[in-house]
């Protein structure tokens, strides 16, 4: 198993069953299809071309693949890439890739391929989210099946990242399509999408160990109503649903039908500030806004206490994390101060955009009724999960908005000047760049420690907490991963008991 680190470093019927073998009626009367359930709906099957999660969460390692795989322990293996070797001054990588691949379209995984992908992911009309990333790479074809990839900076998550729904291998002819018609490497093809419902997937048999998939069949419905959600499991309707309400979570604990999987995450829920807007460009009001909310009452109330209070844009358990809790604590009167001094006239009315996930509309509530002991008037604006794609990230409409960032490695995004946040600061941009470029583990640390204080001290948003993800599913069903450094629901490694 390679990590980044170290890889830096170097049924049957009853009346037939005389005639048949036990183990074969075994076989047969395997269950082979799963149907699990999501908040979101994913905007597209494009993951190179949306900032969703939710199109990782059904595309991500079943129908398309990656050079690297991220597993459930943050660790990164092979993937379409069988080896790799790096060069002395960690920019220069060298990828060996599997032979014998087909897309699903009967054309083959080469370098070529391989070429085409990365340098589409940072090419200038690029729509993909981790842009910048891919722009520093060039990619030189050695041989159809040897890729070099030169890294601008050095880059010591680089394997990791290229393991990520962003750095999929597409196939070039149907690259434009890959939103409604996806065509990759992986174990399982598109058959159906019922918009607002459900998306069907099917085991592949051209993928190179289709014999070894023992879910032949999987479902994904979009649920996003905490009752809806208790109903569908409760009724069999589902088998399993990842990242489910976690207020729903007491009804399942007990009950000998399901198993209850609480996992870690690399995710930071945050109140995002529009730093671009007045007042919100003024540090002192952001300071405010900060100093008005309490961390707790907002884990129990968006997340049923299922989640760690954090200072800055960085989780507990990350490489170089230190606690900046403390440096915008909750405090009242302070934040009342802060407005006073910044001479906002009150009640200061901001809208807060809500998407639909229920952490966000549960959350949002907590959060309105504390900032309007300040003097903040929180108009909460609930919008369509394609609503926020467009108009909060996309076109920057909204003075706040409550999400989830659930990318483990996304401090870049405050060092990009047309992130939907609106932060700037040369201050961080320089920060982050000796970060990308700095090699011992010691000072690398101690510059993210550096970064997570500086974003705690602008107060570049309400940084609230660290989630913890809860999956309940059939207690028979194999496969789901207990941690989930990225979001992933891989078919493949699924099975039932």
């Amino acid at each position: 198993m390679f990590t980044r680190r170290s890889a830096l470093a170097s049924g049957a019927l009853a009346a037939t069953a005389l005639a048949v073998p036990l183990h074969a009626l075994a076989q047969q009367g395997k269950k082979d299809s799963v149907t699990l359930a999501l908040v979101l709906e994913p905007p597209g099957l494009d993951p190179t071309a949306g900032a969703a999660s939710s199109i990782a969460e059904v595309t991500l390692y079943n129908i398309y693949e990656t050079l690297t795989k991220i597993n459930a322990d943050g660790s990164v293996s092979p993937l379409l890439a069988e080896s790799w070797e790096v060069s002395p001054d960690l920019k220069t990588y060298t990828f060996k890739l599997r032979r014998g691949i087909t897309f699903h379209n009967n054309e083959p995984f080469n370098a070529a391929a391989v070429k085409f992908s990365l340098d589409r992911a940072g090419a200038a009309k690029s729509t993909n989210k981790d842009k910048r990333t891919f722009a520093n790479l060039s990619t030189q074809v050695v041989d159809d099946y040897t890729v070099v990839v030169i890294n601008k900076d050095i880059d010591p998550d680089l394997l990791f990242l290229l393991g990520q729904a962003t750095a999929v291998i597409v196939e070039p002819k149907s690259a434009d399509t890959n939103a409604a018609k996806p065509v990759g490497t992986g174990p399982y093809k598109l058959t159906a999408w019922s918009r607002g419902a459900s998306i069907s997937l099917t085991a592949w048999p051209g993928w190179r160990q289709a014999a070894q998939v023992k879910i032949r069949r999987a479902t994904f419905r979009f649920i996003p109503d905490p009752a809806a959600q208790v109903a569908a499991l409760l009724a069999g309707d589902v088998d399993a649903f990842p990242r489910v309400t976690p207020r729903s979570m007491a009804q399942f604990k007990g009950n000998p039908r399901f198993q209850v999987i609480v996992s870690g995450s690399r995710a930071k829920t945050i109140l995002a500030i529009n730093n671009a807007r007045k007042p919100l460009h003024d540090v002192r009001v952001r300071r405010a806004i900060a100093a008005a909310i309490d961390r707790k009452a907002v884990i129990q109330g968006a997340a049923d206490g299922l989640g760690v209070p954090i200072g800055s844009h960085y989780v507990p358990g990350a490489f170089g994390y230190v606690d900046t809790t403390g440096i915008n604590p909750y405090d009242v009167e302070k934040a009342k101060k802060l407005l006073a001094e910044a001479g906002v006239k009150l009640p200061l009315t901001l809208t807060m955009t809500l998407p639909p996930a229920p952490y966000a509309r549960q959350g949002g509530e907590v959060i309105a009724a504390q900032l309007a002991k300040v003097g903040i008037t929180a108009k909460l604006q609930n919008v369509e999960w394609a609503q926020w794609l467009s108009g909060t990230y996309g076109n920057k409409n909204y003075d706040l908005t409550l999400i989830s960032h659930v990318e483990p490695f996304d401090l870049e995004n405050f060092a990009k000047p047309d992130y939907y946040w609106g932060y700037r600061s040369e201050k961080f941009d320089q920060l982050y760049d000796k970060i990308k470029t700095t090699t011992r583990p010691a000072d690398r640390a101690r510059l993210l420690g550096d970064a997570q204080r500086l974003l705690a001290e602008d107060a570049a948003h309400a940084f609230l907490y660290q989630p913890q993800w809860v999956t309940v599913a059939n207690k028979n069903l194999r496969g789901l991963w207990k941690d989930m450094p990225v979001f992933v629901n891989d078919l493949s490694t699924m099975s039932w008991a």
